[in-house]
């Protein structure tokens, strides 16, 4: 397995909130890196380098893993063993398993008064906000992590490997495509027969089916009662079995856009894969040749460019727009102020539909892009332009 670090965009935006907020929290789903990335940012923010080594007397981190049994141990008396490591950044992995800390750690961080005092790290958002929005509000800034983006790893790996592998560490950066496959088969394995015990009220078998069934309809807009029927289960729990799986962030649901142009819209939300290669997984395609001829290719791709927006983008609103008459664009996506409409093609000859020019005309975006898995795009019209996915990110930034 490759072990080399590569730098995560977010590492800036975590950096600065440890210099300013005594709490912050990276959220994000499992073995996205998080661990790696915050034992890497701990040395570089004290200079230190990546031969150091923590919870030593005299460092200037201590890191605890919560699913370590030893580690967990250390906080049968949690009040001491973090009173003992005040001065340093305290990072605590999986912090949604012991949710009585969060009281300890807003009267310490008040105690202190000193940023960078704890950076908690959590794979469930929902319990994570639920539980730190009710003791650490003002004083806990959130980040959060993907699997890597494309610019994180352009120029070290394929465009090809980013479809197949999806951007899970272990998962692009394994020795060859079987190791790959078996690695993210193994992650769903365990993802449906240990992560999920902390979750209530569905069935692991059950729960399997629809991920996979999600997969076959990736991209599509979601008809709970047509999954309930094929589940065998009502349309209430499949929609709490998808807010499991997107608070997990093993999913994304992209709301439909509102507008009050008069239109009949499609009002029933997108559901995607969080990530090419669990889903390349789920559908059982082995290889990218695979892979590139299924149905699914081009609703890949749309995932692909999705994930990247959700990680350059965090906080902005991404919505796609349908209407009963035709008019379709991927993504509508507001940020900084101004609308951007967006429409993925898994093509280097991209096509148009009428259904696409109608979708621009009705949202009126500041600028068009139609995407493409190509190393540069060009000029198609006025106000619209096919651009590779390093180019969206950086014409959007410059606004």
């Amino acid at each position: 397995m490759d072990i080399r670090y590569y730098t995560r965009s977010a590492e800036a935006g975590i950096l600065h909130s440890l210099k300013y907020f005594p709490v912050t929290a990276v959220t994000g789903p499992r073995q996205c890196g998080k661990s790696t990335l915050v034992k890497q940012l701990a040395l570089k923010r004290k200079g230190q380098t990546a031969a150091g080594k923590h919870g030593k007397s005299g460092d200037t981190y201590v890191y605890l893993d919560l699913e370590r049994p030893s580690d967990l141990q250390k906080l049968d008396n949690a009040e001491w063993f973090l009173s003992s490591n005040k001065g340093k950044l305290i990072c605590i992995d999986e912090v949604q398993r012991k949710p009585e800390l969060f009281p300890l750690i807003r009267s310490l961080a008040d105690e202190w008064q000193r940023p960078g005092s704890f950076l908690i790290l959590g794979s469930a958002s929902r319990d994570l906000l639920k539980q730190s929005s009710q003791s650490l509000a003002g004083r806990i800034s959130y980040k959060r992590l993907t699997p890597f983006l494309w610019g994180e790893i352009e120029g070290k790996h394929t465009m090809e490997q980013y479809f197949f592998s999806g951007g899970f560490p272990r998962s692009i950066l394994a020795p060859n495509a079987e190791v790959s496959y078996q690695w993210r088969e193994d992650f769903i394995s365990t993802f449906l027969e240990r992560d999920l015990l902390q979750w209530t009220g569905f069935t692991p078998a059950a729960m399997g089916r629809l991920w996979r069934m999600l997969a076959h309809v990736n991209g599509q807009t979601v008809n709970y009662s047509t999954l309930a029927s094929s589940l065998g289960i009502s349309s209430v729990s499949v929609k709490k079995y998808i807010d499991i799986l997107e608070s997990t962030y093993m999913i994304e649901v992209i709301r439909p856009l509102f507008s009050n142009l008069g239109k009949r819209l499609v009002k029933a939300p997108k559901v995607y894969i969080a990530d090419s290669g669990i889903t390349a997984t789920l559908l059982g395609l082995r290889s990218f040749d695979e892979l590139s001829g299924h149905p699914a290719f081009g609703a890949i791709w749309e995932q692909i460019v999705l994930s990247n927006l959700r990680g350059w983008f965090p906080s902005a609103e991404i919505c796609h727009y349908r209407t009963a008459g035709g008019a379709e664009v991927d993504f509508v996506l507001n940020v900084g102020g101004k609308t951007y409409a967006i429409e993925c093609k898994a093509s280097f000859s991209p096509v148009l539909s009428k259904g696409n020019y109608l979708a621009f005309e009705d949202v009126a975006p500041q600028q068009t892009f139609v995407v493409i898995p190509a190393p540069e795009g060009w000029p198609l019209k006025p106000g619209i332009d096919v651009v590779s996915l390093g180019e969206l990110r950086h014409t959007i930034e410059k606004g």
